[in-house]
């Protein structure tokens, strides 16, 4: 079957730790991991769509939680230690947008957004040092091509996807003495769920795909797939000289 992980097993399969595996750019690369040998906890607050990004891969194991609420950090990583007994990647891609101009954001809007695509991946990494450090691991952060620009209308989420950029800089320097790379990617227009899940009409999400399309160089919408190569490249021990690098999967936006 067509997508099956056929991976043969390995004397040592890889950990990997992905948040927001349960859509979008987080099942592709739960998917491209598991295709490489890799074991796989795919980390969402959803059951249904863990299960549905699990299906078919005996390597990816789902793993129910909301890495915003307190205490979670720690229990996932204490979890993934309990199953395999090691950690050699986790990658921060959970990411929520909550659109706004300034002038009408609420504490609750901003929080939000900063409590998961900022806040819980500082607190997951923190967690997850001792055992990265044991297997000279890879942190990769999925950020956003736009917090290179501007953005109006979604300025709070593009600034703590910008300041997940600064601290991969800084934890590639931090923790380059304990053996830890630090990389990010920089997504594009990539066909995932996030608009809708955002709540925007599908007028309004396709007012937001004619703007994506005129400012993308290569014409197109990405596939979630191309942004799951790009970290598992960057993960992959072959890139073991790779550190604090942002790179963008853009159809080339950033630099248009």
């Amino acid at each position: 079957m067509s997508g099956m992980n056929t991976a043969a097993p390995q004397t040592h399969s890889r950990i990997v730790v992905i948040t927001g595996a349960g859509t979008g750019i987080g099942r592709a690369t739960a998917r491209a991991f598991a295709d490489e040998g890799a074991l796989v906890v795919a980390i969402g607050r959803r059951a249904e769509p863990l299960e549905e990004t699990a299906a078919g891969y005996d390597r990816i194991t789902p793993l129910l939680a909301d890495i915003t609420a307190e205490g979670e950090p720690d229990r996932i990583l204490r979890t993934v230690v309990e199953r395999h007994g090691r950690l050699d990647v986790l990658v921060n891609n959970a990411g929520i947008v909550r659109g706004g101009e300034l002038g009408t954001l609420t504490p609750e809007t901003i929080t939000a957004q900063l409590a998961t695509n900022l806040v819980a991946p500082v607190l997951l990494a923190q967690a997850a040092l001792p055992i990265l450090e044991e297997s000279h691991g890879v942190i990769v952060n999925v950020s956003t091509s736009v917090g290179q620009r501007a953005w109006p209308g979604s300025s709070v989420y593009a600034a703590a996807k910008t300041a997940l950029e600064l601290l991969t800089r800084s934890w590639a320097v931090e923790l380059a003495p304990r053996g830890i790379r630090a990389v990010a990617v920089a997504p594009g227009a990539i066909d995932t769920p996030i608009g809708e899940h955002q709540g925007l009409t599908p007028e309004r999400m396709a007012a937001v795909r004619k703007w994506q399309l005129a400012h993308t160089p290569l014409g197109r919408i990405g596939r979630p797939e191309e942004v799951a190569w790009a970290i598992t490249q960057l993960a992959a021990p072959a890139a073991s000289f790779v550190t604090g690098v942002v790179l963008p999967v853009d159809g080339g936006a950033v630099v248009a």
